[in-house]
């Protein structure tokens, strides 16, 4: 038998030095740290390009034509330049994978067709599964003074300043406009509204996105299902209204009717007639020079120029309203509040009568200017109310001012001129701010909006 001497000179056979050296093999592996393999890290894929079908064309025509465009799918840009023709170029693109991309691409067309004083494009998708895998940017160049009549069923539409007649509408996306030079008529199922200066009538309506606009010449139908509207100016009848969201207004011409489901109201200067109503926000208006009447469920009422009568209701908010001092007001003024306080500011010249009742006096009274002619008096109901009654005429009595609050105190106090044409000022350029902010907004979120961008 086979051996071999270990350390110490006794011999040790084969198997016993193989069982010897398994056996510390064995020991190594089992105390040694476990070691995982690893998957080789690998790159991302580069992505494909998005495939693309092109299509363009021109038309000869003459400037004060119109453009009769309408598409079944697709974002529309309007360019208007300094030429005699009609110059359009479409971008179709998909992210399917070949050979479907080529058939998918074949599945929408682009149709010109000239008649006598306009052009007709027509864009048809072929086949309307493909919404959701097929994506059509259409720019179109038109003479500045060009008639528009432009249609999409979903996408944005974007035009440049435009001298004709306008009317956009489009399913589902924003529309941006600039500076139009006659009427125009905007409508979209879902987007924002932006609109630079209108030399006429505007009519704009959105599902539920903002509607933005600048100075407005002709009168102006507005409304949205729940965004806000702001508006720089309205030279004629204005009608504005939101499902939830505020209206602001800088300049009204003639009539007002606003009316917000859940908002704010701000107005800043008022010539004509003023109607708002609120269901739960608040109503300023800077100046009114004709006849208002506002109503809020829940909401505060500011007025800081009165020069005409008023009729202001609130259910919970207070009223605050700074009478004007360019003399006699041409008729009276009704401010009520269920749960609120009333403050009015008095011009020491204004010539007139004041009526004025807290209905729960137990717990609320008067506050009064004492260079103000006004005597308080208490009267004791059978059913245990405390009614408190506050009566006087200022300068010989004019015009009624009629102040009535169930539960909540009321103050008169002869008002600081100065302080007045401050806070005019400051409220106006508040309303000016609020519609660059509105503006910036929206162009930001325009940012996010659109086709997908290539790979």
């Amino acid at each position: 038998m086979l051996g071999c001497l270990n350390q110490r000179g006794v011999s040790v056979s084969s198997s016993a030095m193989q069982r010897t050296l398994l056996s510390a093999m064995m020991t190594v592996l089992l105390t040694a740290p476990a070691i995982v393999a690893r998957p080789k890290p690998t790159k991302d894929p580069v992505p494909s390009p998005r495939a693309k079908r092109e299509l363009a064309g021109a038309v000869n025509t003459r400037p004060g034509e119109r453009l009769i465009l309408s598409t079944d799918l697709g974002c529309i840009q309007i360019h208007t330049r300094d030429t005699d023709r009609v110059e359009y170029h479409a971008v179709l693109s998909t992210d399917a994978t070949k050979p479907d991309a080529q058939e998918i691409l074949q599945q929408f067309n682009l149709i010109e067709r000239p008649e006598a004083g306009r052009v007709i494009l027509r864009g048809q998708l072929l086949s309307p599964k493909l919404t959701g895998r097929l994506w059509v940017t259409i720019d179109v160049t038109v003479p500045r003074k060009f008639n528009l009549d432009v249609t999409t069923r979903g996408g944005n539409i974007d035009s440049d300043d435009v001298d004709g007649a306008v009317t956009l509408a489009t399913s589902g996306g924003n529309i941006s406009v600039g500076s139009l030079g006659a009427s125009a008529k905007l409508e979209t199922g879902g987007g924002h509204i932006t609109v630079r200066d209108v030399a006429g009538d505007l009519s704009a309506v959105t599902g539920g996105g903002h509607i933005v606009a600048g100075n407005i010449s002709g009168g102006a139908t507005l409304h949205t299902g729940g965004g806000h509207i702001r508006v720089a100016s309205i030279g004629g009848i204005a009608r504005l209204g939101t499902g939830g969201g505020n209206v602001s207004v800088e300049k009204v011409g003639k009539e007002l009717f606003a009316d917000s489901g859940g908002g704010q109201i701000e107005v800043g200067e008022a010539a004509g007639v003023v109607r708002a109503r609120t269901a739960g926000g608040g109503i300023r208006v800077v100046r009114a020079s004709g006849p208002a009447t506002l109503e809020s469920n829940s909401g505060s009422i500011y007025l800081t120029q009165v020069d005409s009568p008023v009729r202001a209701f609130t259910s919970a908010g207070g009223i605050t309203a700074w009478l004007g001092n360019a003399g006699k007001i041409p008729g009276g003024c009704d401010l009520q509040s269920s749960d609120g306080d009333i403050v009015v500011y008095i011009p020491k010249e204004l010539p007139i009568t004041i009526d004025a009742s807290i209905q729960l006096g137990g717990a609320h009274g008067f506050t009064v200017d004492p260079a103000l002619p006004i005597k308080v008096s208490y009267d004791d109901q059978s059913n245990g109310k405390h009614v408190i009654r506050a009566a006087g005429e200022l300068n010989g009595g004019g015009e009624l001012l009629r102040l009535r609050t169930v539960a909540g105190n009321i103050r008169l106090v002869l008002s600081d001129t100065s302080k007045q044409v401050k806070i005019y000022k400051l409220q106006m350029e508040q309303l000016q701010r609020k519609l660059v902010e509105l503006q910036d907004q929206r162009e930001e979120t325009e940012k996010t909006d659109g086709p997908p961008a290539d790979n």
